[in-house]
């Protein structure tokens, strides 16, 4: 019997999913995952925080970016939502009144979550070096780690891995020092905000 090829997937597959999923096509496949959990959440939200008022408006830092939550990125055939993006304004000096962009970003930031990691660690990334994004960070809510990556001559080179309460320094961003522990939600012994 003769193997028949599997149709890649279009962008009406990507419309028609439910809402309470993320989609992306990737190497032609639909790769859906459902929304993140509050710790997924809790982390990207921190961080974009933490990194839209000094590199965004220029806030205690040097300005001259766009910083994004969940961005849809049409970079060839490929159709990727990272968790955050980020494009220096030197190369985008304003956003498009669109609903993607089809201009890769400088910076890129993975939140990882149980069901995605492999994918974002392995097959995105090699979306990422081929459209030659400059930075990809992955960060790990549960472990409570960043990682961060610099493609340097077609290959991803490790500038930094961190963990934990560290208050670190990262590439694109070492003007301001990130205090690690903002990201993380406190152990469940510390209790949180809004719970009795």
């Amino acid at each position: 019997m003769k193997a028949t090829a599997k149709k890649p997937a279009t962008y009406a597959d990507l419309s028609a999913l439910p809402s309470h999923l993320v989609g992306e096509i990737i190497e032609g496949e639909l790769v859906a995952s459902p929304r993140p959990a509050f710790d997924h959440a809790i982390t990207s939200s921190a961080l974009g925080g933490a990194l839209v008022g000094p590199f965004q408006f220029g806030r205690g830092g040097p300005g001259g970016w766009w910083i994004v939550d969940e961005p849809e990125l049409h970079l060839g055939k490929d159709v990727l939502v990272p968790d955050l993006a980020g494009w220096r304004r030197t190369r985008m000096p304003r956003p498009p009144r669109a609903p993607f962009l089809t201009l890769a970003p400088d910076w890129v930031c993975e939140v990882l979550s149980p069901s995605t990691a492999a994918v974002d660690r392995v097959r995105k990334k090699h979306i990422y070096a081929r459209e030659k994004v400059e930075y990809v960070w992955l960060l790990d809510p549960v472990a409570q780690t960043l990682e961060a990556h610099r493609l340097q001559e077609g290959r991803w080179v490790e500038c930094g891995a961190f963990s934990g309460d560290a208050r670190v320094r990262v590439e694109p961003f070492e003007e301001v020092e990130l205090e690690l522990a903002t990201l993380w939600l406190p152990p469940e012994d510390e209790g949180s905000p809004g719970t009795p």
